[in-house]
């Protein structure tokens, strides 16, 4: 076999080969105000999102078992940490110090885990997902097309039974299913055909070799993957977790191959990746996949379970725990893209979800500090190092991406495609559009068909829509 050497501008994280204008245009730095409190301890500190997700994690050791979450106001630029204080007024005033805005809620993060559980033990549909909503201080549950008859009483029945004050539940005008397909396009043959998904980020495998994470269900339905579709394998799966997780750990096949720590944006752009950083809600995040380029949108939830329809057992399910919810669209192939913010923090890799990106929808994503702890990575570059005799620009934070109408049709890197355009291919994965309802007023999940596999995991709602995963 035959060893191809990535060339830098291929290995470095290409998670779209097309960028859209409208997520492009806001890759520029927050207007961000300092982070020093020079108002006063109570006064709330303004802060970059990544600052919040530090401040977030501090507060919670500070308070223990009075913590219940927190979210991101992008509005205030302040970090919003709910409470149960009682009659402890000491924990409210230890979260002010801290530089937080405080509000007391009445369920506390062990009341939702229970409830959570509960979840699980009984409701464990295929079509189905859940995530802790700080904003609500409750479950926010989901449920796709596919999810009638008797599996949606139980669900009905299910969530009354936490209590109207512990969690929602609404219908998705999709189909929760898993996205390959996507990034710099990756691609694999398997005995049911041609698989493509999205390299996520570059990083250093701990035996000091570079390597690639992607989504664990890409790992999980091949084990070679070439950067063209029909061009020999440079990449062999290390290691692999679907379900349960949600990501793989790819090595590339010449221990010399030489990558950067960046995701192309399109229009020879890149944004430099600085960190791995956990998701807060409320921040704003960028999603770059190979079919459907550069989107953008919020975090929604954070430690979500998603019931994807089981890939080999019509009866199954495939239930995937510790997601990050958001509002950005996905679509089939970019299945293990990268989330990231607009500071270079490395978020998530996309896992699935339902809708697509010209209707919208949400999505859901496998944290990337997880699969670095899992796997023994580590974010950044194997080989030369970072930018070394790499020719492509680096983003300017004050720039766009590039120009809405300069496309070249084939999600190649050269172009960028508007939010609205399609890949062509009238695949049905991807993600929904946030505004588009199943006629109760719900919208939820984001997802990706199996493009080439024939691998559909979907799952769904009365309103003819299915949880699916992204490849």
């Amino acid at each position: 076999m035959s060893h191809k050497r990535i060339p830098k501008r291929k290995a470095a994280i290409a998670i779209g080969g097309v960028a859209a204008l409208g997520a492009a245009a806001i890759l520029l730095p927050n207007a961000n105000a300092s982070q020093d409190n020079s108002a006063g301890a109570a006064t709330p500190k303004t802060l970059k999102a990544t600052g919040a997700s530090d401040l977030s994690a501090q507060i919670a050791g500070l308070l223990g078992d009075a913590f219940a979450g927190s979210y991101y106001d992008s509005g205030t630029q302040q970090l919003v940490v709910n409470v149960i204080s009682g009659d402890n007024n000491n924990v409210v005033v230890q979260a002010e110090k801290a530089g937080a805005k405080v509000r007391e809620v009445q369920n506390s993060t062990a009341e939702l885990t229970a409830a959570a559980q509960v979840l699980k033990t009984k409701a464990t549909v295929p079509g189905t997902a859940w995530s802790v909503d700080p904003k609500t201080n409750k479950i926010q549950v989901l449920a796709d097309s596919t999810v009638t008859g008797t599996k949606w009483d139980t669900v009905l029945s299910t969530v009354k039974s936490l209590g109207t004050d512990m969690a929602t539940v609404k219908k998705t005008a999709g189909s929760f299913k898993t996205l390959v397909s996507g990034g710099d396009a990756i691609f694999a043959q398997t005995d049911q055909g041609g698989v493509r998904c999205s390299l996520g980020f570059n990083v250093t495998a701990s035996d000091g070799t570079p390597a690639f994470l992607t989504a664990g269900h890409c790992g999980v339905a091949a084990k070679q993957w070439s950067d063209s579709q029909d061009g020999q394998p440079i990449a062999t799966v290390d290691q692999a977790t679907f379900p349960v997780s949600d990501f793989s750990l790819v090595k590339y096949d010449d221990p010399a191959t030489q990558t950067t720590s960046d995701v192309n944006v399109g229009n020879g752009q890149t944004v430099q990746i600085t960190q791995a950083e956990d998701a807060t809600v409320g921040t704003q995040v960028f999603r770059m996949g190979s079919t459907t380029g550069l989107h953008d949108g919020t975090v929604t939830g954070l430690d979500a379970t998603v019931n994807f329809q089981s890939e080999t057992d019509p009866n199954g399910v495939d239930t995937v725990n510790g997601l990050i919810q958001t509002d950005v669209c996905a679509e089939a192939g970019d299945s293990g893209g990268s989330l990231f913010t607009q500071d270079g923090g490395a978020v998530g890799l996309t896992s699935g979800g339902s809708g697509d990106c010209t209707s919208g929808g949400e999505t859901f994503f496998q944290p990337v500090t997880a699969a670095l702890t899992a796997t023994g990575a580590t974010l950044g570059d194997a080989g030369a190092g970072a930018g070394a005799g790499d020719d492509t620009a680096t983003a300017d934070p004050s720039a766009t991406a590039a120009d809405p109408s300069a496309t070249d049709g084939t999600g190649d890197e050269s172009g960028v495609v508007d939010p609205s355009a399609t890949d062509g291919t009238g695949d049905e994965s991807g993600v929904v559009d946030p505004s588009a309802t199943d006629g109760t007023g719900d919208q939820t999940g984001t997802g990706e068909d199996q493009s080439g596999t024939g691998q559909d995991t979907g799952t769904g709602a009365d309103d003819g829509s299915s949880l699916t995963s992204n490849h």
